[in-house]
């Protein structure tokens, strides 16, 4: 993948960035996602996931609010995250 120089990006770093997470419903996801996110931003606050409910109740949907400092931390999380198994979308 051809990396993309600063100038060209349409996301300003640092910056606050929501990322959505979809799975099955399961008592233990949040925490998990907690977790990766973590892993990326020490000072994540999992008090602050955004947490949905699907229709049917068989899965759940969480926005996660990172704060990214690069490109290169934004894609290395979404790898993280989508490479979980607990995970069935990344947006």
């Amino acid at each position: 993948m051809k990396p993309i120089r600063p100038e060209d990006s349409l996301i300003t770093y640092p910056c606050d960035f929501p990322i959505k997470v979809m799975g099955r419903a399961h008592d233990d996801f949040a925490r998990a996602m907690a977790e990766v996110a973590r892993g990326f931003d020490p000072a994540f606050d999992p008090d602050t996931i955004e947490i949905r409910p699907s229709s049917s109740g068989n899965y759940l949907g969480l926005t996660l609010t990172v704060r990214v400092v690069s490109r290169e931390q934004l894609d290395d999380l979404y790898r993280a995250l989508h490479g979980h198994a607990m995970v069935s979308v990344v947006l």
